[in-house]
């Protein structure tokens, strides 16, 4: 190994608030439309609060309860604590600099954002008109006082405090004003030019019709955010039960951080630190916009001129070659749809038509996110009520999804369908749906599989991998799983499938050892992997033991990667770039060269549901699926890895002390998104591909090929 002194490993929250880094300097990208650059930065305040609200406060309650126990880097919670404390100051005052500088471009675009400045006449009754109407009727100022208890700020709640002296008598007043999460954070002044107003300035404008018979000495803003994690009690007998009531506690956790303006009140500071009990939290000042994630309200401005192209996905015409028939299509031959650029809908019609055939008579599917309106649902509870068997495994667990999958939950089970919630320790992250159809005097099985969600809005911005197939030794490991998560029958043996947590890290690591064998035979011994995170230290040492055997691995993880990339005597033979555009890189392959130089037919490809993560290889219900189809491994290696390998101008190198540098574009620039958005897929194009409309080939040496 390496005489490197530095650890082996970077830190898993620093990697996490480094990839927050790159989404934030998107907003800066000056390729970018200026409305889609507004939505980076409002992204990255999202993402900003849920790593509070979870990570955060985890390390807090590690410290609280006296763990010191060090991470695979060697920091204790307490110190990373403080090494993320001093990465969020730096984040959040870019953050406004940034959000400063948009504001007076999106003014020159003519979408302004009304501040303190006096309005128009027109304009200023329009204002008073919408508070009173539509603002007013929903708020309730409440006093401060011993008299009236200090109301509840429920997880992201912000409210105004404000500082009043009663005209009769003189008497000093403070008054919260909780601002309802229904009520929209930016609302829209009416006119051809966009004015926007956000919800606190428009409160403050109207103060004195809030508070008639007091002057206002002063107000300011303040936001809330709690912890916001659940814990998963072992013994839980009804995890429905359990679960409703873990939201409910989530919604009442404790304040991790209260940001407050920069110029709030002292005394008022006083009153929210002692009524929330902010013993440990963050208290952060913001010379401001509080809530940035919140600037989103203003991305939906109609405004084409100022966002990415409208795209339209294409659907495979394989399946319209069958006159829309799934089943034809997937019997005639194996298929892989990548997502947004071929559409979701295919793996919806395979669902609706399946509902609707005479010959299905059973369905079991996975539902990790399905999202608030799922076509999905509506296809399970259709093929429910047409008498077919139908089973969904709904996963509880989904972090700030539990809510609507509960619901979800209930309404499958009062159409008929059996609902499975899984282990109680462990989360079901596979993306599989199964299909049993009756053919001739037996039966056929259809499997889906993905690297995503069965969620049709992200489908239509994350990049992932639909691969559908009716290959018997497919459905038979897929009853196998199904009967895993609802029956807890360990399968013994598969013949083509791996699943964690009992078998999928050994089948990575055999064909991580397979090249490791091939360089010590010297033959080539390529790796090449793309996934969304990397953080298991046993996985990562498998990697360096591979690059000190001198296998070549090129790795693409687009946000954690604890592994130390370039690094003599330990990974120098170790590349890790991340990929950060229009569309979120979100599928998982693995790539292993068996023997071959890649790209190479013979090279042996998987897609998976799993990250490089412990609590995916250990501690989740996972998925690994070979491609042994001609067609769809070339997709795949040829096309989706090799595309992602050779970008130049969506990508960022990983160097070996932990910071990100944006890769060199070159003499010819290379975009991997906009190569997909013009470019059909080889496993869709059915007949086509033998009309002459071949797709550009790549090339590691040269990019793109005629």
């Amino acid at each position: 190994m390496s005489d490197d002194p530095q650890p082996l490993f970077f830190n898993r929250e620093l990697s996490w608030l480094a990839f927050n880094r790159r989404v934030l300097d998107e907003a800066c990208n000056r390729d970018y439309p200026l409305l889609e650059r507004l939505r980076f930065l409002s992204i990255s305040g999202s993402n900003l609060d849920e790593f509070i609200m979870v990570r955060v406060a985890g390390l807090a309650g590690q410290v609280r309860r006296g763990i010191e126990e060090p991470s695979i880097d060697g920091l204790t919670p307490s110190q990373q604590l403080r090494a993320i404390h001093e990465q969020l100051d730096i984040l959040n005052t870019d953050q406004q600099a940034i959000w400063h500088d948009l504001q007076g471009e999106l003014s020159d675009a003519g979408i302004a954002v009304i501040a303190h400045e006096r309005c128009k006449p027109d304009i200023a009754r329009w204002l008073k008109t919408f508070f009173i109407e539509h603002i007013q009727p929903v708020i309730t100022p409440q006093a401060i006082d011993p008299a009236h208890p200090f109301p509840f700020v429920t997880n992201r709640g912000m409210g105004l405090l404000f500082k009043l002296t009663r005209v009769s008598d003189g008497m000093p007043v403070i008054e919260m004003v909780l601002i309802p999460q229904s009520v929209p954070r930016f609302i829209r002044v009416p006119g051809e030019h966009a004015q926007y107003i956000s919800i606190e300035q428009m409160l403050c404008r109207h103060a004195a019709l809030m508070f008639p018979g007091f002057r206002v000495e002063g107000n300011g803003l303040f936001r809330v955010l709690r912890d916001s994690d659940l814990e998963i009690e072992e013994d839980a007998e009804d995890l429905v039960r359990h679960f409703r009531t873990a939201i409910q506690r989530r919604r009442r956790g404790d304040v991790i951080q209260l940001e407050i303006e920069e110029d709030f009140d002292a005394e008022a500071e006083i009153l929210l630190r002692e009524q929330l009990g902010l013993d440990n939290a963050i208290v952060k000042k913001t010379d401001g916009l509080i809530g940035i994630d919140q600037l989103s309200d203003i991305v939906g401005e109609d405004r084409p001129d100022l966002k990415f192209e409208a795209y339209s996905p294409r659907y495979p015409e394989r399946v319209l070659e069958h006159d829309g028939d799934c089943f034809a299509a997937i019997r005639e031959k194996d298929i892989i749809i990548h997502h947004p650029y071929e559409s979701f809908e295919v793996v919806i019609d395979f669902l609706r038509q399946a509902a609707r055939d005479p010959d299905v008579v059973a369905i079991k599917q996975t539902l990790y996110r399905a999202g608030n309106q799922s076509p999905v649902i509506n296809a399970l509870i259709a093929a429910a009520e047409a008498g077919k068997t139908v089973t969904a495994v709904v996963e509880l667990k989904a972090r700030f999804d539990e809510e609507q999958n509960l619901l979800w939950a209930n309404e499958l089970e009062r159409a008929g369908v059996q609902v499975i919630y899984g282990f109680v320790d462990w989360k079901t992250h596979a993306k599989v749906s199964m299909v049993v159809r009756r053919e001739g005097e037996g039966y056929r099985t259809y499997c889906h599989f993905g690297t995503g969600n069965y969620h049709p809005v992200t489908a239509k911005i994350y990049t992932d991998l639909s691969f559908f197939t009716a290959d018997p030794k497919a459905g038979r490991d897929a009853a196998k799983l199904f009967n895993f998560i609802t029956g807890y029958v360990e399968p013994r043996r598969t013949e083509l499938l791996h699943f964690s947590p009992t078998g999928l890290r050994e089948r990575l690591y055999e064909c991580i050892d397979h090249e490791i064998a091939n360089a010590r035979k010297g033959r080539p011994a390529v790796i090449w992997c793309k996934m969304n995170s990397l953080t298991d230290p046993d996985l990562i040492v498998r990697f360096y033991a591979a690059s000190n055997a001198g296998v070549r691995i090129a790795l693409v993880v687009r946000g954690i990667c604890c592994l130390r990339p370039d690094v003599p005597g330990l990974s120098e033979n170790i590349t890790v770039k991340s990929v950060i555009g229009r569309f979120l890189e979100h599928s998982r392959i693995y790539v292993f060269g068996n023997g071959a130089t890649l790209p190479n037919g013979r090279a042996r490809v998987f897609i998976s549901s799993a990250d490089g993560m412990s609590r995916n290889l250990d501690r989740r219900v996972e998925v690994l699926v070979p491609l042994r189809n001609r067609t769809v491994h070339d997709q795949v290696l040829e096309q989706v890895i090799l595309a992602n390998l050779l970008d130049t101008e969506r990508s960022w190198r990983l160097l070996p002390d932990g910071r990100y540098e944006r890769v060199d574009r070159g003499a010819r620039p290379f975009n991997l998104h906009q190569y997909f958005m013009i470019n059909p897929s080889l496993s869709g194009r059915g007949d086509a591909l033998g009309a002459g409309e071949d797709v550009p080939r790549l090339s590691l040496r040269k990019g793109i090929q005629p």
